[in-house]
């Protein structure tokens, strides 16, 4: 292959992951298509099976971008919870809170989801916990993680009429308060 191609191999895979990050962010995982994020970034869509395998590979890879930074706030911080509940209410729920409840078929995305679920979610809380002193620290996060991720799913899925109508603001102090307790 020659260096020109390499580049540009180079150059239309970071156009599709700035593509993919902006739509995504936008209008989340399912109502972004690979043909718009292709027509965004302004090369073929069918480079997204290429070089990332699929759109929820590309998901993940947009998601590890900011992995060098620091470790996101955890759930029991008011505005991490919100930014939460509230791109969930905007986006829809990602492959990250899907793979918490309906494990993913491909081995190597649902092992990245998982892997992108514990930096996210699990860790956070963790540190929390051992930081506090308090038993079964990575139990305790994993189950508050479980709790915070179907409480965004079945808001989400507004079979549960009062937790689906509930304002954010009204919401978040109550998820708080629930996820606090025995913390």
């Amino acid at each position: 292959m020659s260096e020109g191609r390499r580049r540009d191999a180079a150059r239309s895979r970071q156009l599709l992951l700035e593509a993919a990050a902006g739509l995504f962010a936008e209008r989340g995982f399912d109502r972004s298509t690979t043909r718009e994020i292709g027509e965004r970034a302004g090369v073929d869509p069918a480079l997204i099976a290429r070089y990332f395998g699929g759109k929820a590979q590309l998901y993940l890879a947009v998601l590890d971008l900011d992995r060098a930074g620091v470790r996101p706030a955890d759930l029991l911080e008011p505005e991490r919870n919100r930014g939460l509940v509230s791109g969930v209410d905007l986006r829809g729920p990602g492959p990250i809170f899907r793979s918490a409840v309906d494990p993913l078929k491909e081995p190597s995305v649902r092992d990245a989801a998982t892997e992108q679920l514990q930096w996210r979610l699990v860790e956070p809380l963790c540190e929390r916990f051992t930081r506090e002193g308090l038993d079964r620290p990575r139990l305790r996060a994993e189950l508050a993680v479980a709790a915070f991720v179907g409480i965004v799913l079945c808001r989400h899925g507004g079979t549960l009429g009062a937790l689906a109508g509930a304002d954010p603001d009204e919401l978040v102090p109550l998820v708080l308060d629930m996820l606090g307790q025995g913390a």
